[in-house]
């Protein structure tokens, strides 16, 4: 038996951990669920979960959705998304899908990475990590992201890229899609993220 604890609430982005057997693995921080008509982001201050807004149209996330502790999208992330002029400077963002439904945020889900989308948001890279849940036996067979159904992963890329279009109602939108990518290079920009959060933040 395990007998360390933490007596006091870690914050999820500095006090949890990316997981174990990273980048393959990780452990995803859920902000908001596939059935959040509200999108919540976590207060960088406190690590409560702070109510950012009424999704701006009736499409709703396609999946569980978060970031990956102790990760950062500064210049390493950058580097590796055509274009970017620098990361957009928050945890690495990640999708997790599971077959069951999962209707609750603020938990932990350990991942299997397979892919990912690059994003730029103004200039700056802001990718989306997809993975499967670990203990979700329906997906052992996805090791990629081209294992997964193509409707899914185009569900994925079409809320991204219009989501803050369909916020604000204007017809010029700051997201661009650059493309998808499979799980070789998603852990690689995992990877890249975790180095970027220890050297952004040296002392965590």
């Amino acid at each position: 038996m395990n007998s360390s604890f933490d007596r006091f609430r870690p914050h999820p982005w500095h006090g949890l951990g990316a997981g174990s057997d990273t980048p393959t693995h990780v452990d995803a921080y859920i902000e908001i669920t596939p059935f959040d008509a509200v999108k919540y982001e976590i207060d960088k201050a406190t690590g409560y979960l702070r109510v950012d807004r009424p999704q701006g149209s009736s499409a709703l996330p396609p999946t569980l959705y978060g970031f990956i502790p102790q990760t950062y999208c500064g210049d390493e992330v950058a580097s590796l998304t055509p274009r970017a002029t620098e990361g957009d400077g928050d945890p690495l963002d990640i999708c997790v899908l599971s077959q069951q439904r999962i209707d609750r945020a603020e938990i932990i889900a350990p991942a299997r990475v397979v892919g990912g989308i690059a994003l730029l948001d103004d200039g700056e890279a802001d990718d989306k990590i997809i993975a499967v849940l670990n203990s979700d036996t329906v997906f052992d067979y996805a090791k990629d992201i081209k294992h997964l159904p193509e409707a899914v992963i185009n569900r994925i890329v079409h809320y991204f890229g219009t989501y803050k279009q369909q916020m604000t109602g204007d017809k010029h939108n700051a997201i661009e899609v650059v493309g998808s990518y499979g799980a070789e290079h998603a852990r690689e920009v995992v990877a890249a993220s975790m180095r970027d959060y220890r050297r952004q933040f040296p002392s965590s």
